[in-house]
């Protein structure tokens, strides 16, 4: 930290290079020497910024009838939690259609999709009306959904990140903490997340900020104020079951070792069951009402895959085509068997050995085995391993770099669609130069085939985007470069996968090491 030179005190010793780098660092290191209030207001006031200009561009579906997008799905939820009874929210009924944006996202997604839909009614009652807003689109109207979306991301997501950074540098080296506000930075300022909820229109800030919160409780032992903030992130979307591996092995692994297993397994079950209990209550009052809502959860009719997702089923589609030779029925079982698999030895780790750092690992590995192998994945699916990576920014500098730009590419056939391009090139610069700022933890050095590697994908990266800005491709295969840009992206995050997993066992050995030499001393 910077220090005021007190007058008639003596000369201060040389200063060393990194100490005049760091004060020749202008804004960054004004930034950084403030206390920690200060810090990240600074960092959340530009990242609010930044998500006010990205709002400004279009949204999913903008002008694209007769279903429009995301935006359109939104909204016409609140159209039917404001306008109807909870018990025919998702209910088929001549008042609310399920085959148009019928609701397929747990209660709580329901709940405050109605209290959103209070504001619009009261400042825009035309947006929400039953029926007859279907399709709205006004310029009062994009600006109250837009500014929900921020609110949102004021409420949950932001504070979350605050939580989980104190949290996580609580036990670091007092040198390590001059790292905290660039950790901040990557963690509100990822593009993918701003992309996705600010311009194509989503509200995931909810369900990740719910599980930053859960994680950081988790790493402050308060297991049961975890347990609940992961069971409401799972009620406000079904995708948040991605962590659930983590979590199951993690708690498990620390309730075993515990004086009374039993004891803690039950309270955790308790806790589980009454947060599920209270979310659902409006439901359980018949079996019925439960079975119709389980049923948007999980719309397997849609196929395994949508669009050109960059995952194991999508990829080898170009060899093996599961959806013209397999039913949907058929499929469900080896995806199953596959994604359970590819959790396996993460959770195994955290059963065995369970630690913080282990728990972080196992985060990313189980999301990104849910994204590779499981059944029904969006390229927005992305954005739930890329939340736990950006918890080990710090400690996976490289990683979350190469994670970052390969989710990015992965989801710009879709941003392109939405016409996003623009907003996507200069998220794309301004995280480059945020992720190099000075006082930002750079990555060790490299082996140099590892190296030769990252930047070889990078160049693939550039190459891709301006094969297909620019290129138009052959009349018989119309989507040869969202092809090519998925199998690109599933052959980065397989490897990554494959690291990632890798590295959570050295953790073991670590820690098995360490306990050897206790014991020795």
């Amino acid at each position: 930290m910077l220090r005021t030179k007190k007058a008639g005190s003596k000369a201060s010793p040389k200063s060393t290079p990194q100490q005049e780098s760091a004060v020749g660092d202008g804004i960054w290191s004004f930034i950084i020497s403030r206390n920690m209030n200060s810090w990240f207001l600074c960092v959340a006031l530009f990242a609010i910024v930044i998500r006010l200009a990205v709002a400004l561009h279009p949204y999913s579906g903008e002008k694209t009838p007769p279903m429009f997008g995301d935006y359109e799905a939104q909204r016409h939820w609140m159209e039917i939690t404001v306008n109807l009874p909870v018990r025919d929210w998702y209910r088929n009924s001549t008042d609310n259609d399920m085959g148009y944006w019928g609701l397929d996202y747990p209660p709580l997604t329901a709940y405050q999709s109605y209290f959103h839909g209070l504001i619009l009614k009261f400042f825009d009652p035309a947006s929400v009306s039953l029926h007859s807003s279907r399709g709205y689109e006004s310029y009062i109207g994009k600006l109250l959904m837009r500014w929900t979306v921020l609110m949102s991301d004021l409420l949950i997501f932001f504070p979350s990140v605050l939580f989980f950074v104190n949290v996580y540098h609580s036990t670091m080296p007092p040198g390590d903490k001059n790292h905290m506000s660039w950790h901040t930075t990557m963690m509100l300022l990822n593009p993918c997340l701003i992309l996705i909820d600010h311009g194509h229109f989503q509200y995931n800030c909810i369900s990740l900020g719910l599980t930053t919160a859960a994680v950081a409780a988790v790493l402050s032992n308060r297991n049961l104020f975890g347990s609940t903030l992961f069971c409401l992130a799972l009620n406000h979307k079904q995708m948040s079951a991605y962590y659930a591996p983590a979590f199951f092995a993690y708690l498990l692994g620390k309730c075993i070792r515990r004086p009374n297993p039993t004891l803690e397994i039950l309270k955790l079950g308790l806790v589980v069951l009454g947060t599920f209990v209270v979310v659902w209550c409006p439901y359980l009052q018949s079996v019925n009402a439960a079975s119709e809502v389980l049923s948007r959860l999980a719309p397997f009719e849609r196929g395994i895959y949508e669009d050109y997702v960059a995952n194991f089923w999508c990829a080898t589609s170009v060899i093996m085509k599961w959806k013209r030779w397999f039913s949907s029925e058929s499929l469900k079982l080896p995806s199953l068997v596959a994604t359970i698999s590819a959790c396996l030895p993460s959770m195994i780790q955290l059963l065995l050995s369970p630690s913080r750092h282990g728990f972080l690992y196992g985060l990313i590995n189980s999301s990104l085995a849910f994204y590779l192998f499981s059944f029904q994945v969006h390229e927005k699916s992305i954005l739930l391993p890329l939340l736990p990576a950006s918890f080990l920014a710090l400690e996976e500098t490289s990683a979350f770099w190469w994670l970052v730009y390969a989710g990015l590419l992965s989801m710009f056939p879709l941003l392109r669609r939405d016409k996003l391009v623009i907003a996507y090139a200069a998220l794309c610069a301004l995280f480059t130069l945020l992720y190099h700022a000075p006082g930002g933890k750079m990555p060790k050095r490299e082996a140099y085939p590892l190296c030769l590697l990252k930047y070889l994908a990078f160049g693939c990266y550039l190459f891709l985007h301006v094969v297909y800005l620019t290129i138009t491709p052959p009349n018989k295969y119309p989507f040869l470069f969202e092809a090519l840009i998925m199998i690109f992206c599933f052959s980065q995050f397989l490897c990554i996968a494959f690291y990632l997993n890798r590295k959570q066992w050295t953790l073991s050995n670590t820690s098995a090491l360490v306990s050897s030499k206790k014991k020795t001393i």
